[in-house]
């Protein structure tokens, strides 16, 4: 029903919040005009996320032939790369998306609020005109606009040249979005601040990480980590303009960049790796140069249809993006220090074991991954419908993205298992590594669904502008599991870092339900 200007959901049958989960259920894989709309936006953001882990596992695979230790030095130095940049890039993406969404939603209602006034204001000069005039004055005019070869326009001081004239500038025209400019700001002033602290503070992150003086990790994951360091600027720049677009609902600009990356990058990998025997080091050059042919593509689609540069400072969004930043910022320090956390631990079962894990975890995130997908498109759906107040179409494309998701994590748990346990050999050739990676193919699997919908709930809390709730809900799960990896890990070592996993994404999937289910927080209209 309506209530001033504002669509709610309507009374009865989902009277109770937790309900609204099952709302449409049977719509799950229906190509109705929302899941036209959520895959439009989800399936291009899904292979676009998914391009560079899967970028990341053919590196893995490359880098596997050269031996395990390699792959293990490889697996840390990746580990604390991604730490960092997530800690940097993952809450200014969120962010991004949200407030891009936001405010390009308004740009196009005062637009279209506009173009309505001005059509009501040309109808009344017109009837105006016609009452002062008579229809005699107005034939006259024809006839005279006739014999010099021009159309009459109703409009008396509106010629239709004019008209014509001002549509093609409308359309030419660049979109003014203030957190556009800003999420490009900070992206590079955070990438060079990453690459100066890793390459700085390399030694002391892989020792940290357990990769001591003496060990034969040392080297190769030194060398790697500090080249991959150089690639920072370009990495969180090409995320934050994939934040605007996501913004924009438009998922295929980053698609295709990516995708030129990743395939640059799988070209460059065997030819710095073996034919140019860098090794490690080829690997970390390839990855770096096709990040920044990322970060050159899309920035040159972004000029064209956004003005970077603002009117003034004061336009930017500081205050703002400060503000909801540093409480993703508690988000993701929480989050992944649980799966370093794990990587770390991994490593100081030994190399094999660290080899198995990092292969066993780079498909497991990706695989977890393809979710984000639909999380970007929720996001994007809601942050635009609570912008309109059309809450109704918010609740149901939470709904959706739920679903879909869970559907999408039963398929992957039987995808992930079977490709895995059958096709570890394409990793690595060592028989202990792929006896070891059997071990965790139940848990790599089995959390699927579990994940999916952890990492779906994520984009329906940020769509909503939730972000204390996603902050503090976190930091309360990643307590939990951070004591539950140091006390399984001494009982069960490499089965015991998988159940502890298992259990932290368990965890966040319930507290992504709590938040809706209980009609709490932005989600408060589900209990009137």
């Amino acid at each position: 029903m309506a209530e001033d200007g504002v669509v709610v959901p309507t009374e009865g049958k989902w009277k109770f919040p937790i309900f609204v989960f099952f709302k449409d259920a049977g719509r799950v894989l229906k190509m109705d005009s929302l899941g036209k709309e959520i895959l439009l936006i989800a399936v291009p953001a899904a292979m676009a996320l998914a391009a560079d882990p899967i970028a990341s596992l053919i590196d893995t695979a490359f880098i596997g032939r050269i031996g395990p230790v390699e792959i293990a030095a490889v697996g840390i130095s990746i580990a604390i790369f991604n730490q960092v940049s997530k800690v940097a890039i993952f809450p200014l993406v969120s962010i991004t998306t949200s407030f891009v969404a936001e405010e390009e939603t308004i740009e196009r209602m005062n637009s279209e609020a506009i173009k309505v006034q001005n059509t009501e204001k040309t109808q009344d000069d017109v009837k105006l005109e016609n009452l002062e005039n008579g229809s005699k004055v107005n034939d006259e005019k024809t006839n005279l606009a006739s014999e010099n070869g021009l159309k009459a326009s109703p409009c008396k001081h509106r010629p239709i040249a004019d008209i014509v004239s001002n549509k093609s500038n409308l359309k030419k025209q660049k979109r003014n979005i203030p957190s556009a400019s800003t999420a490009l700001l900070f992206g590079a002033v955070l990438g060079i601040l990453e690459t100066i602290l890793l390459v700085l503070l390399a030694k002391p992150f892989l020792s940290l990480m357990g990769v001591k003086s003496d060990s034969p990790m040392l080297l190769p994951a030194h060398k790697y980590l500090t080249l991959r360091a150089l690639g920072a600027p370009a990495v969180l720049l090409s995320l934050a303009m994939q934040g605007v677009f996501r913004g924009f609902k438009d998922t295929k600009t980053p698609l295709y960049a990516t995708v030129a990356g990743d395939l640059t990058n799988i070209i460059l990998d065997p030819i710095l790796i073996f034919t140019c025997n860098l090794g490690v080091s080829g690997a970390a050059i390839a990855h770096v140069l096709s990040q920044y042919l990322i970060s050159i593509i899309l920035l040159v689609k972004l000029m064209q249809q956004v003005d970077l540069l603002p009117p003034s400072v004061k336009a930017l969004q500081f205050s703002r993006f400060l503000e909801n930043g540093f409480l993703l910022l508690f988000k993701v320090i929480a989050a992944t220090i649980c799966v370093t956390l794990a990587a770390s631990l991994a490593s100081r079962l030994g190399a094999k074991p660290m080899a198995a894990f990092q292969i066993c975890l780079q498909v497991w995130l990706t695989s977890s991954l393809l979710a984000d997908g639909l999380a970007v498109s929720g996001q994007a759906i809601i942050a635009s419908s609570f912008a309109e107040k059309n809450y109704e179409k918010a609740t149901a494309a939470a709904a959706r993205v739920l679903q879909m998701g869970f559907v999408m994590g039963l398929g992957l748990a039987l995808l992930v298992g079977l490709g895995l346990y059958f096709g570890s050999g394409v990793f690595t050739n060592d028989t202990n590594v792929k006896h070891i990676i059997t071990i965790g193919v139940p848990f790599v699997a089995g959390t699927q669904p579990i994940n999916s919908i952890a990492f779906v709930y994520d984009g329906v809390n940020f769509g909503a502008s939730d972000f204390a709730y996603s902050a503090y809900s976190m930091i309360l799960v990643a307590m939990g599991s951070i004591g539950s990896l140091f006390v399984l890990y001494k009982e069960g070592g490499f089965v015991g870092i998988w159940v502890a996993l298992s259990i932290f994404m368990a965890l966040r999937a319930i507290a992504g339900i709590w938040r809706m289910g209980t009609g709490t927080g932005p989600w408060s209209f589900l209990r009137k």
